[in-house]
């Protein structure tokens, strides 16, 4: 996609903070996080939202959450952290490449509002 900001991470055309990296997977910092630790892992590959990756890549798909848990041990949380998809700006999704968000570091609260 040539105007999706995370295919142009990915592509090294935007800098970021990138923390982890796989055949699959790209793992950077949140430009505004919301937690100590909060990592958004996406996948080299474009696909709009989880369920299109799941569908398009399984294989990807499970090494979004086996980079995630990796993210979250170096971080210091391999206990303690939180995986969330948001899907469609309904559930305020805002860039529509998958990613999924590491949170840790703080008490996560529930329901997550």
């Amino acid at each position: 996609m040539d105007d999706c900001l995370f295919c142009k991470i990915v592509a090294g055309e935007i800098p970021a903070d990138v923390v982890h990296t796989t055949e699959r997977t790209v793992a950077f910092r949140d430009l505004n996080p919301q937690a100590p630790t909060h990592v958004l892992v996406v996948p080299r590959q474009h696909f709009a939202n989880a369920a299109e990756l799941a569908a398009g890549d399984p294989v990807a798909s499970a090494e979004l959450v086996t980079t995630a848990a990796a993210v979250a041990t170096a971080e210091g949380h391999p206990d303690d952290y939180r995986l969330v998809f948001n899907t469609g700006a309904g559930a305020g999704q805002t860039v529509f490449h998958t990613h999924l968000h590491v949170l840790g570091g703080r008490d996560l609260g529930w329901p997550p509002g």
